[in-house]
């Protein structure tokens, strides 16, 4: 029986790796796919710091931040994982975030009160091409000034892998992993195009937060589970407690 990882290339390799370390197998069915754009900032205003939502935003641009003068600016992370990516980038002052959109406005708006940042400061936001918040809009009524660039998009697969739709018809996928609502939507696009959607369905899915799990349980899925908070140990920790439910 093995654990079904959606989550886009080159992440899910070391998701599965972390899996493979805990004994469970593995397959991989990225539902996203992911597509750099280049990044032509116009912009004449000086920047006060970065802030950044997915490792992606960083990964899609990295040759281009030196040149740039990003890497001299303090960067805000939603979340651990951005963090070590801006770290591997280049930059040196990383302010981690609680691991969501909301944390880290909050954050932001935290830095200004203790003098971190200057209020009314201008931010470069890093974003991919699709934004399930308007964190810029969000920033813009506490003050700053946003300028929100996008590096990367996130394209739909159509088709799963077909050692994927074998492991539906013989039942032998246990659960599913799930990381944002985007990819949960492209998933289950691909399972109702190649006809497995009824079984895919009827396992547990192990989602990073609550805006992942509606988009499962929209679709008929009873067996939706949600991480305590959202980071992959979380996440982990929700899959060992759905494999022993069914267990029990």
């Amino acid at each position: 029986m093995s654990i079904l990882v959606t989550r886009p290339h080159p992440d899910n390799e070391a998701t599965a790796e972390n899996l493979r370390a805990r004994g469970h197998t593995v397959m991989l069915a990225p539902a996203l796919k992911f597509e750099p754009v280049a990044l032509r900032d116009e912009s004449e205003a000086p920047y006060a710091a970065v802030i950044v939502t997915s490792a992606n935003a960083i990964r899609a641009v990295a040759p281009q931040l030196r040149d740039l003068g990003l890497l001299e600016l303090p960067l805000f992370a939603v979340g651990e994982h951005t963090a070590a990516a801006a770290r591997d980038a280049g930059f040196a002052q990383v302010i981690v975030a609680g691991g969501d959109a909301a944390s880290l406005r909050d954050r932001v708006v935290q830095s200004a009160r203790d003098k971190v940042l200057k209020k009314k400061s201008t931010l470069l936001y890093l974003a991919g091409a699709d934004l399930s918040r308007d964190l810029g809009g969000e920033l813009g009524a506490d003050g700053f000034t946003v300028i929100t660039q996008t590096t990367y998009r996130m394209a739909p697969v159509k088709h799963l892998p077909r050692e994927v739709c074998e492991g539906f018809a013989a039942h032998g996928v246990e659960a599913v992993l799930h990381y944002s609502r985007r990819s949960a939507r492209a998933f289950l696009d691909a399972a109702r195009d190649e006809g497995v959607e009824i079984s895919a369905l009827a396992i547990p899915q192990c989602c990073l937060s609550e805006a992942v799990a509606d988009a499962l349980r929209e679709a008929g899925a009873s067996q939706v589970l949600v991480a305590a908070t959202p980071d992959e140990n979380a996440l982990f920790a929700t899959l060992e407690r759905a494999l022993r439910t069914r267990l029990a």
